[in-house]
């Protein structure tokens, strides 16, 4: 059959270097250089000058539309915001599933709905190409260090085709089921992950008027029962941590409108299946104030700074 020769394909290519990336933003750029100096051959997309001129910079070899990026290679990487930015990309004249050669692997690391996703990988077997959910964790620290966490949504053989390439860029690969699971569990993590920085930030916020040191607190935390990402690692309090939003104008980071998008994406989801979303609804309300307010692109911490000055910008 067709398909069946077509996922072939993908898995005997999957032992190939070449690959396309398409989007070259905070986490794109830092990926596709671990790419490259895991000895990957790399050629690169964005809709920006800038950020292709910055991968150019990298080393990375940048190229002036989609499709040369997806041609001649063995997988085409994307990272981009939305649903819709992922099907434009895959469906335009021009696109992936128009230039790619039979076989190559498609590994979206965006966060995107997962209906989205399951279609998406229906409609590539029609035309020869694998198309996987692998959205990834680990914010624009693990990105850089190249230990990011996948979660893959495909069957068992397409989850081990794609670590061909993901091991270039993580650590951490957790097959989650059929096509779409692997959105299911990334959006999961980033409600969590809203709620966590509300929580931590509003924790930082009254200890720090109630008189302690915020660096002492910080300390405490990030060996309590309290302890998560938010404080250990990603603490939105200026001057605790380095290499960090925080310490750079809460520029560089998740931006506000991202979390905000895959808190919506988690809300619309929840609400399909009738789950309750009490604490997301609250938390996000946050985000959208920031959002609001004009404050969209800086570093979801950023909500620190919110809750200290009592919710006024």
């Amino acid at each position: 059959p067709r398909y069946a020769l077509a996922a072939q394909r993908a898995f005997s290519v999957g032992a190939g270097k070449n690959v396309g990336f398409i989007g070259l933003g905070c986490m794109g750029l830092p990926m596709s250089t671990n790419l490259k100096q895991a000895g990957f051959t790399v050629k690169g997309y964005d809709l920006s000058p800038q950020a292709r001129e910055a991968a150019q910079e990298a080393g990375i070899t940048a190229v002036d539309s989609i499709a040369e990026a997806s041609t001649d290679v063995d997988y085409v990487v994307t990272a981009l915001p939305e649903t819709r930015h992922i099907e434009e990309t895959l469906k335009m004249d021009g696109g992936v599933f128009a230039s790619a050669r039979q076989g190559t692997l498609i590994c979206d690391v965006s966060t995107i709905h997962p209906d989205g996703a399951r279609r998406f990988h229906a409609d590539a077997k029609k035309v020869g190409l694998t198309y996987l959910d692998t959205p990834m964790s680990g914010g624009i620290t693990g990105a850089r260090n190249g230990t990011l966490t996948f979660m893959i949504g495909g069957s068992a053989e397409e989850f081990e085709a794609s670590k061909g390439v993901l091991k270039g860029m993580g650590a951490n690969f957790f097959h989650c089921g059929e096509p779409g699971t692997g959105e299911i569990a990334k959006l999961t993590n980033n409600l969590i992950l809203g709620i966590s920085m509300v929580a931590a930030s509003e924790g930082m916020a009254i200890g720090e008027k109630l008189g302690i040191d915020p660096a002492i607190l910080q300390k405490i935390l990030a060996v309590s029962t309290a302890r998560n990402w938010c404080i250990d690692t990603y603490n939105p309090r200026p001057g605790l941590l380095e290499n960090v939003p925080a310490a750079n104008n809460y520029e560089g980071g998740f931006a506000v409108g991202l979390i905000k998008k895959d808190m919506v994406l988690a809300l619309e989801a929840a609400h399909n299946v009738k789950a309750q979303t009490d604490m997301l609804e609250k938390s996000l309300q946050y985000y959208l104030d920031l959002e609001k307010a004009g404050l969209g692109k800086k570093d979801f911490g950023y909500v620190f700074q919110y809750i200290m000055k009592n919710k006024h910008i």
